[in-house]
């Protein structure tokens, strides 16, 4: 070794060692203690069960007394009396209302808003179904550079029908309108190439008191099969029955709410979803945010628990979402209670973790095994007891990171 090596041998060794306890700061051995386990919502819970995260990922999971080899210097959370369940998707979110100049916000006043809209109920993953791209681009970008402690956002690309600018957006708000099959194809393969997940259309859009203006099937199925072409799923805002009807029959994935200004789906629709594994995202809270009329927002409640109910009894898949960053209702605990109404506590988790992990083809994601992703969500209060417990949150991880704690 040469003299100048010599010299600086020293200073290169202490320099390594910094960075290895910094990148062990940034993602360290984290241990969960004490707590009841749901590893599915279908398995059986274990109780006072350890779960130790290496590298993002799940390493151990099981009862605590068989557990004697864990890392001495690990963090550790004493979860006694809390309940620990896999990552939350919220399927259907917008970063719109405070989202704005993403790029140049603070990073401390962008996660405040994270934490606020979503990390503070579970959220792991969520499905962005309509904002300004280039700055949703830009809130995801900080959230994978470690800027932003953040769940994994997935973004749709809009498509309205022409003349279909719903009156409850802004009128100096530019929507991508198709007028045609063709124009929809290169829209959506537009989309595609940008580095979108998926496709949203509005094969119904609200006009107040003008009729609805609907998508033709043509226009729906020119766009779902370039979509398809890339692998990329395709989610439809129907609004009424002729948009529901044209969304399927152009072959679209998901339906994003339910339809309660019709009050039920028709034999014939519910028979054309399970057909085509078509999901529903039920978005219930949102009929308290439409209307003014207190009485009317519960017939519209209703109604669209009727709905889920009648889709949930033919076997159809249920993807939990809100439509939060449209409506200001952060809080989920009111989802829940609805969504309780048309199903059992396991199949709202279900809704929550399994189905839209293996729906939208994300493996390692949706459960508490080894080898899984580190997406959990910590819980002061059994969801068995009340489903409404699934919005007590005291911890939020992702990928072996704290993303939230409660106070």
């Amino acid at each position: 070794m040469n003299t100048l090596l010599k010299s600086i041998y020293p200073y290169v060794l202490f320099m390594a060692m910094l960075a290895c306890l910094a990148t062990a700061e940034d993602q360290p051995v984290l241990i969960l203690t004490g707590a009841k386990v749901y590893p599915s919502p279908t398995e059986k819970p274990i109780e006072n069960a350890t779960v130790l995260i290496e590298d993002g990922k799940i390493a151990v999971v099981g009862p605590a007394s068989k557990q004697d080899d864990l890392p001495k210097s690990a963090r550790v959370i004493d979860c006694k009396r809390k309940v620990i369940v896999a990552g939350f998707w919220n399927s259907h979110v917008h970063f719109m209302t405070g989202w704005e100049n993403a790029a140049s916000q603070p990073a401390g006043k962008l996660e405040a808003h994270m934490q606020e809209m979503l990390t503070k109920w579970g959220v792991t993953t969520a499905w962005d179904l309509g904002s300004l791209p280039s700055n949703t681009f830009e809130i995801r970008r900080r959230v994978e550079a470690g800027e932003v402690l953040g769940p994994k956002i997935l973004m749709a690309g809009d498509i309205f029908p022409k003349n279909g600018h719903p009156v409850y957006l802004p009128p100096e708000m530019e929507l991508p309108e198709a007028a045609s099959p063709q124009e929809a194809k290169e829209m959506t393969d537009g989309y595609m190439k940008q580095g979108f997940d998926g496709l949203k259309l509005f094969t119904g859009a609200f006009m107040g008191d003008k009729p609805v203006i609907n998508m033709d099937t043509a226009m729906v199925k020119g766009a779902v099969d370039v979509a398809h072409g890339h692998g990329k799923p395709v989610f439809a805002h129907t609004q009424n029955y002729a948009g529901t009807d044209n969304a399927l029959a152009g072959g679209v994935d998901v339906l994003a709410h339910t339809i309660p200004f019709e009050g039920h789906f028709t034999d014939e629709e519910l028979a054309r979803m399970k057909r085509q594994h078509t999901a529903l995202i039920p978005t219930l809270t949102l009929w308290t945010t439409v209307v003014p009329d207190t009485a009317m927002q519960d017939r519209l409640v209703q109604a669209g628990v009727n709905e889920v109910k009648q889709f949930f009894s033919q076997g159809g898949t249920i993807l939990f979402g809100t439509d939060v960053g449209f409506t200001s209702k952060y809080d989920t605990t009111q989802e829940y209670e609805f969504m309780g109404r048309a199903m059992p506590w396991a199949d709202v988790l279900t809704s929550l973790t399994t189905s839209p992990s293996a729906y939208f083809k994300s493996p390692g994601k949706g459960e508490v095994e080894k080898g899984m992703d580190a997406d959990l969500v910590v819980l002061d209060a059994d969801p068995a007891e009340d489903v409404r417990n699934l919005a007590k949150v005291a911890y939020t991880i992702r990928g072996g990171k704290i993303m939230y704690q409660e106070k």
